[in-house]
């Protein structure tokens, strides 16, 4: 028991960032804290923490225990909490983030069958393109799209998305197919301005590379860039999620599909917690056999 104490007070102070606030996760005071860290480290022999009166860094050490631990606990409540699904209901509120428009099309219509499933669950759906503070805004859970770049949340991958140049018919009869990611420099490219560029696979190589683009029209928000392609302005960069129904029902059509970029994965995200709350595990369960389904993402 002593042993489990140190490495949960260190992952908490890892994904805390202090003492205190660790301390106040666990209703103990930081000098406990402080002797089960010390502890922790007088048994590895190694040090895993640099401590300053200002901040705390993790060792190369510590940084790699981290992560394994991490692992660990998070396997531990998941093995707890499906133990104990039988004669429990999932309740209280649970707090989600989306990116926007993924999320007003493929996030807020799950939530309310999840709703329906779960009647005494009560949930808050923050829909933002900004990147959340999940601990500090308290958030249960969040779902992104590519990669991750925080260490300290835990991530389950729900699913895969691709993205694709795509123009409406009518744009494609005037000015041509491109048939190679160098063609588009004839065409009318609709950026987002400060995008690195549109990224493409090498059918044969295999290699990745991103492409800078340009054209007559640039917008830094992305349902605007795709009303322009279904208004016939140019070619678009955007991702399955938004533009299926219209590949689907011809109102876009998809070019260069052979130089595809590789998929991005699709992940739930949610702060380090010793229990994972029920609700929050049966949100993350839906959306799971939701986005793996390949007939839900399914093209003609």
């Amino acid at each position: 028991m002593d042993t489990f104490k140190q490495i949960l007070a260190f992952v908490n102070v890892a994904t805390r960032g202090s003492l205190s606030a660790a301390a106040r996760g666990e209703g103990v005071t930081p000098a406990i804290i402080g002797r089960r860290l010390d502890a922790l480290e007088a048994r590895l022999g190694v040090k895993l923490l640099l401590r300053t009166t200002r901040r705390l860094t993790l060792t190369f050490e510590g940084q790699a225990f981290f992560e394994d631990c991490q692992k660990i606990i998070n396997d531990l409540a998941n093995a707890e909490a499906a133990v104990s699904l039988g004669g429990v209901r999932a309740s209280g509120q649970l707090r989600l983030s989306a990116p926007a428009g993924f999320g007003h099309r493929h996030v807020a219509p799950l939530v309310g069958d999840f709703m329906q499933a779960n009647p005494e669950v009560t949930v808050h759906l923050n829909l933002s393109d900004r990147l959340v503070d999940l601990l500090n805004e308290n958030i249960d859970c969040a779902i992104r799209i590519g990669e991750l770049t925080d260490s300290s949340l835990v991530s389950v991958r729900l699913g895969e998305m691709r993205r694709m140049v795509v123009a409406s018919p009518a744009y494609l009869v005037a000015h041509g197919v491109p048939r190679a990611p160098a063609d588009l420099a004839g065409h009318n490219c609709l950026s987002l301005g400060q995008q690195r560029g549109w990224t493409f696979r090498d059918p044969e190589s295999g290699q990745v590379e991103t492409l800078k683009v340009g054209g007559r029209f640039e917008c830094n928000d992305g349902a605007v860039l795709h009303e322009w392609a279904l208004a016939g302005r140019g070619l678009a960069w955007r991702s399955l999620w938004e533009v299926g129904q219209d590949l689907r029902e011809g109102r876009l059509t998809s070019v260069l599909d052979a130089w595809q970029a590789p998929p991005m994965g699709i992940y739930a995200v949610f702060p380090q917690r010793r229990h994972l709350p029920l609700r929050v595990r049966l949100f993350i369960d839906l959306l799971k056999d939701t986005y793996g389904r390949a007939s839900y993402w399914e093209l003609p």
